[in-house]
């Protein structure tokens, strides 16, 4: 599955789309909080949104193989808004963006299969909004 959620205008609303074939969104479920500008992760389990426009430091999680609505997991260590996500399929990790107009060189991790608050992993070289993110295991 292929899962989105937020959007302009703090959407709560995540659809799913079966990406071994071709087809239009399907209803998922809702976000704890409408929200905007999120980063996100993934494990072969779980989806998780991180920070965002209206909620800063909050984290969602979903079950993506079931439907059904987000869970609060924890909060960011730094609350941001239009950070970068990438994961290794065990640890998730949200890098950059901004809050209150300050560009953030943040970068904070989760273990994706247990719920709790980020902790700090370091620093980007400098302060970013909107970076692209990538990873390999």
């Amino acid at each position: 599955r292929g899962v989105f959620a937020g959007g302009y205008n703090a959407l709560n609303h995540i659809d799913y789309v079966t990406i071994a074939s071709t087809g239009n969104a399907t209803d998922f479920g809702d976000l704890t909080v409408g929200n905007s500008m999120m980063a996100s992760c993934s494990d072969d389990t779980r989806g998780v949104f991180a920070g965002g426009f209206n909620t800063l430091n909050h984290i969602d999680y979903i079950t993506i193989a079931s439907t059904g609505n987000a869970t609060d997991f924890g909060d960011l260590t730094v609350g941001r808004h239009t950070a970068g996500g990438t994961a290794n399929g065990t640890i998730g990790v949200f890098g950059g963006g901004s809050a209150g107009g300050a560009l953030s060189a943040s970068i904070d991790y989760i273990t994706i299969a247990t719920t709790g608050n980020a902790a700090n992993f370091g620093d980007l070289t400098i302060g970013r909004v909107d970076p692209a993110a990538c990873s390999g295991d």
